[in-house]
């Protein structure tokens, strides 16, 4: 019987001209990994006679990982928003999502670095830090 543990899944990600082979994040924190958005994928007008029309639009997906204050992947996000920050530019991801407990993987792609904490926060430790990207496409396909 499968489980829903993220104890096996893998979030590997590459930034072409920046980081080029593909890391795999480690150090997740214990009560969120990730968040995925939920996206509004059509767009829907009523006329003022009762008649519904409606369209399918392209969307992009945010997604949030959330890692230890002293996971390694941490150095990935840092480089990658310093890098921006030195060339006033942005850096494209790719990334893939591997949930066995699901037999599921995701695809992303052409992600963008839209929001990170640059420095943690702290109490009796360091909390853990959230990153988040914003992709172009994340889609599901088989193990």
């Amino acid at each position: 019987m499968p489980t829903l543990t993220m104890a096996n899944s893998a979030i590997m990600i590459a930034v072409p001209g920046l980081i080029d082979a593909p890391v795999q994040l480690q150090g997740y924190a214990m009560d969120e990994v990730l968040d995925t958005e939920e996206v509004t994928t059509a767009e829907i007008q009523m006329g003022v006679d009762g008649n519904l029309s409606a369209g399918w639009v392209p969307t992009a997906t945010v997604q949030r990982y959330v890692l230890q204050g002293d996971s390694a992947s941490v150095s990935l996000f840092e480089t990658w928003d310093q890098a921006q920050k030195a060339q006033r530019d942005l850096f494209f991801a790719d990334g893939v999502l591997s949930l066995p407990s699901l037999g599921t993987v995701y695809s992303m792609t052409k992600g963008v670095l839209t929001g990170l904490m640059r420095a943690p926060s702290a109490g009796k430790i360091i909390k853990p830090r959230r990153f988040t990207l914003t992709w172009q496409s994340v889609d599901p396909a088989g193990l």
